[in-house]
């Protein structure tokens, strides 16, 4: 099993080449001017990981951009390999004049989760996977349950969150829901997230769990956590 690596250890590495960690991934955007320059940047990513790259290496493209994850499927983390592979892979691209950055103000590499509340995990879970069609994740070590994930990844990973007692009202009689979003961004992002979402007319509920995570509510208490990974190793 390949060594766990902390949050703050995988940032140090990825940071200066353009990339950054969004929950269990090292994810970076590559402008291209068209969907077949983003095609070719594509394929020098996969040129530079070669077969290293089976069980690391996805990418997403389209007429303006490639994004990259590095991940190890296996573990559901980013491992020493990985490191190496966005090494790589910033290299090549480099020598092709092209940037690995962590996205812009318009475009910002982020990740959405559905996180489930639930008295009884081992009873709900495998109703969310038989619906959604879903597959499921290896945990990393720090979470062994994993996610559910959809199999072409496109859709959000949904998770479990450990309910004690089965959730109640809050003042004002408003019953709060059993179902949120998590938004993960880099850290740099987080502010200028949460600053919006204020500014449309949200709550910020708590943040004493920052920077991990901050809990925000709608103007109807739906809430949502806007998520970093700092403050979790």
């Amino acid at each position: 099993m390949a060594d766990h690596l902390t949050r703050q250890r995988i940032s140090d590495a990825v940071d200066p080449l353009g990339w950054r960690l969004i929950l269990g991934a090292a994810v970076t955007h590559v402008a291209v001017p068209s969907l077949t320059a983003a095609a070719e940047a594509a394929s020098l990513a996969v040129t530079a990981v070669g077969t290293a790259g089976d069980g690391h290496l996805s990418a997403d493209l389209d007429t303006h951009r490639v994004v990259l994850w590095l991940h190890t499927i296996a573990t559901g983390s980013v491992t020493e390999p990985d490191l190496e592979l966005a090494r790589r892979v910033t290299e090549a691209l480099a020598a092709r004049g092209l940037r690995t950055e962590p996205g812009d103000d318009t475009v910002v590499p982020q990740n959405l989760e559905i996180a489930i509340d639930a008295l009884d995990i081992a009873l709900v879970r495998p109703f969310w996977r038989a619906v959604t069609g879903y597959v499921d994740e290896a945990g990393p070590p720090d979470l062994p349950a994993g996610a559910l994930l959809d199999p072409l990844q496109r859709g959000p990973a949904i998770w479990f969150q450990q309910m004690d007692v089965p959730r109640g009202g809050t003042p004002g009689n408003v019953i709060r829901n059993r179902i949120h979003l998590d938004v993960d961004v880099p850290p740099e992002r987080a502010g200028p997230r949460i600053d919006a979402a204020l500014a449309a007319g949200g709550t910020l509920l708590s943040d004493a769990a920052a920077p991990a995570f901050w809990v925000l509510a709608d103007p109807e208490g739906n809430e949502v956590c806007v998520c970093t990974w700092q403050g979790r190793d």
